[in-house]
């Protein structure tokens, strides 16, 4: 068998005679080194399924906006707020235009970020007795702590397993999750409860079946579909795929700016939503004597307070930014890199043969995006904490991400952890995250993240890949000096 240091040996020819569909994206090189040089810098940035990067032209479009005109409160007819209230309603009309998205069936809804519009939908969903949240396994927290909401109301939980080695779910457990049971009414007539997946994995990079969301509606379901971690690398066509909210968070798409998200939703869908409260800019008039309110007739009324309107205008001209880049080549970017990315890791090995790498997850491009999961094995199979892993990729410039990715469900499948062990673990107190590590056995406390978007190149993946084997090929895993774990 060939060595891990033969197969080292590779070059740009060879990634290209693999993946020639790479040359097509040479623009991108070219805003590589203008609109992303700060780059250049000694930094191998590979975390953005955290955070997109931001161009250079991006800020200078914000600062320029700020020094050309003044924008007020946009709650209020003076110039101003006028000013403030046109800026924003182009951006809403640029993100329903770059969702084609109709503006008579969907509205957008700035929040601070998906997090937020989760919790707008979590908190004003109809739950009760004899309803269902059915959420993904492989699901954010973001997502998965909506499920707080359904019980504190009295509707039943069901969390849809992940079935294959690939950590994906299969079709059949979907349909099983969804599948109508008797007194619950007929499909299409009542809305049983809700239905919430993500397109795209924040841990496995996997990309479920957009094909669910009409499969949901068809057993009466309500769905939330995260299009957080696909949209920065994917047409997402709300003409074609009707889900019935979209949370988004637009520094994942573009960088800047952070502190603004979305929730895109069809407008039958809110008007079916009750919030347990309100603020200011949500009413159309309220009486403090009276103890009546009564809530805008639009988006508004899921709009608290004080739009974000100095920084809201920014996702118009991120949007208009991507769509001239033209995402369908920032997806071929990206899926190039990524299949080399895990051609690469699957030929490291150790001297004695014993692989380097184990991947969670597809091993190739089908139905993934550009979101690689995986943890160091030693010469002996024996698991690298990714504490370690984080503290000398740190050391070596490389901006990478571990742990489990706020996404327990897919950590969960990735290391085998089954319900009835988790059980019996939880009749005991568990006070820190070193304490579930040790009682569950488990070799470390998560993952090693790369991803991959539109500024990456060849020579971020190689640099990573060459601190990869020179730092832990031929290496014993050990734990010595290891500060304890802090959080997951």
């Amino acid at each position: 068998m060939s060595t891990s240091r033969e197969q080292s040996v590779t070059g740009p020819g060879e990634f290209l005679a693999a993946y020639p569909g790479y040359e097509s994206t040479a623009a991108l090189d070219r805003l590589r080194s203008t609109e992303y040089a700060y780059l250049d810098d000694g930094v191998v940035y590979l975390d953005y399924a955290g955070a997109g990067l931001a161009a250079t032209a991006q800020l200078r479009a914000h600062r320029d906006r700020l020094a050309e005109r003044c924008f007020g409160n946009p709650h209020s007819e003076n110039p101003t707020s006028k000013a403030a209230t046109e800026v924003v309603e182009q951006a809403r009309r640029a993100v329903l235009a770059h969702l084609n998205a109709d503006p008579e069936e969907y509205c957008a809804i700035f929040t601070a970020n998906a997090s937020a519009a989760c919790r707008i939908v979590g908190e004003a969903y109809p739950f009760a007795r004899g309803s269902r949240f059915v959420v993904s396994s492989d699901n954010h927290n973001s997502v998965i702590g909506m499920r707080e909401f359904a019980r504190a109301r009295g509707a039943q939980v069901v969390h849809v397993p992940i079935d294959t080695p690939e950590l994906r779910i299969s079709d059949s457990a979907v349909h099983t999750a969804l599948r109508p049971r008797p007194g619950l009414g007929r499909p299409g007539h009542t809305r049983r409860g809700l239905f919430a997946y993500p397109a795209q994995s924040n841990f496995t990079g996997v990309q479920h079946p957009l094909e669910w969301v009409r499969i949901a509606h068809e057993n009466g379901y309500d769905v939330l579909l995260d299009a957080a971690a696909y949209l920065p690398t994917n047409e997402l066509d709300l003409r074609v795929v009707q889900p019935d909210f979209v949370p988004i968070s637009w520094y994942k798409l573009f960088g800047y700016p952070t502190g603004v998200g979305c929730l895109v939703a069809r407008r039958a869908a809110l008007a079916g939503l009750r919030r347990p409260w309100f603020a200011g800019g949500t009413i159309a008039a309220v009486s403090l004597q009276g103890d009546w309110h009564v809530m805008t007739d639009d988006e508004s009324a899921f709009e608290d307070g004080t739009l974000n309107f100095l920084s809201i205008p920014d996702v118009a001209f991120g949007i208009g930014w991507l769509r001239e880049i033209g995402l369908d080549m920032v997806h071929r970017r990206v899926a190039c890199l990524t299949g080399w990315l895990l051609d690469r890791l699957r030929s490291l090995v150790h001297d004695n043969g014993a692989p380097m790498v184990r991947i969670y997850g597809p091993a190739d491009t089908r139905r993934r995006g550009g979101t690689v999961a995986f943890n160091f094995l030693d010469p002996d199979g024996v698991v690298v904490d990714e504490r370690l892993v984080a503290a000398e990729s740190a050391a070596a410039g490389i901006s990478l991400r571990t742990g489990c990715f706020c996404n327990p469900g897919a950590g969960e499948g990735a290391f085998g952890i089954e319900l009835p062990i988790l059980r019996r673990l939880f009749r005991t107190r568990l006070a820190t995250v070193e304490e579930y590590v040790t009682a569950l056995g488990l070799p470390s406390g998560g993952a090693i993240r790369v991803s991959l978007g539109l500024p990456s190149t060849l020579a971020d993946v190689e640099t990573f890949l060459r601190f990869a084997e020179s730092a832990y090929r031929n290496r014993p895993a050990t734990v010595a000096g290891l500060r304890p774990r802090e959080r997951c």
